[in-house]
């Protein structure tokens, strides 16, 4: 049998482990609602202790929650946007574009470069799905991406809330000045949820929620150049897991507490 690979991350890289975990779980389920092939095999071969994505099934609703939803939103716009080059801040261990395999030209997966050094170990990508290590507040990976006038998608997955709102800015403003036109989906949690609740296993990463916002049209307002187009709820997402969501799921409270995916074009 094959020594299993063992991963020392700490903060927020360490929390792409987490919701890996979260995906390769549900994909073994008999009745799963999504399946990540790629997901299982990684965790397969990770030496990791996954006890408290185990104990986590908030963290774990929610990362499958977002995946339904944004394999839903990334493929439409696919199918209307042919040829389109995709960029996904914030990446991880994130394997989406295997599940997207044919329907865009370039997919570039941008993470941190402790980040990529991990998913170079699992993944190897070097066209038309390529890495590249780089902060998403540095213009510097912008300036690796090819780009001749395709409609650009930019996926923002499981980030802003580790941010501070500087940032959320600056990193926008490195997308705006590379792209002519661009839309990005931006998952992001509501102030209260940043401020008052705390996941065990992404705690347990030393991981912090540190930024929210409340809807598009208020992020809107923060960045020069963006319109925000609509706003998902991840709702969507938890009545495809749980139907009693089809109802409680109405109740403003509960919609407004809920991640979103803030849909933002230049």
């Amino acid at each position: 049998m094959e020594k299993k690979k063992p991963i020392n991350l700490k903060g927020v890289p360490e929390t792409m482990l987490q919701t890996l975990y979260a995906r390769a779980k549900e994909s073994k389920k008999e009745d799963h609602v999504i399946y990540d092939e790629k997901a299982i095999e990684i965790a397969a071969e990770l030496d990791y202790d996954f006890t408290k994505a185990d104990e986590d099934a908030t963290m774990a609703s929610g990362v499958i929650a977002r995946t339904i939803v944004l394999d839903q939103m990334v493929g439409e716009f696919l199918e209307k946007n042919p040829g389109a080059v995709v960029v996904n801040i914030a990446c991880g261990l994130d394997t989406r574009c295997y599940r997207m395999t044919g329907r865009y030209k370039r997919w570039y997966n941008v993470d941190l470069p402790e980040t990529m050094q991990v998913r170079e170990r699992f993944l190897n990508e070097n066209g038309p799905i390529y890495q590249i290590a780089g902060s998403a507040m540095d213009a510097s990976y912008a300036g690796a991406i090819s780009y001749d006038g395709e409609p650009v998608l930019v996926i923002i997955e499981g980030l802003t809330m580790y941010l501070s709102e500087q940032e959320v800015k600056q990193m926008f403003a490195v997308i705006a000045d590379r792209f002519e036109e661009v839309t990005v989906m931006a998952e992001t949690m509501s102030p209260f949820v940043a401020s008052h609740i705390k996941e065990k296993s992404i705690e347990g990463s030393q991981a912090k929620f540190s930024w929210g916002v409340k809807n598009g049209k208020e992020l809107q307002k923060l960045l020069p150049g963006f319109e925000n187009q609509r706003d998902v709820s991840l709702v969507e997402g938890m009545e495809q897991m749980m139907p009693v969501y089809r109802v409680i799921g109405k109740i403003p409270f509960v919609c407004n507490l809920s991640n979103k995916i803030l849909v933002m074009k230049k």
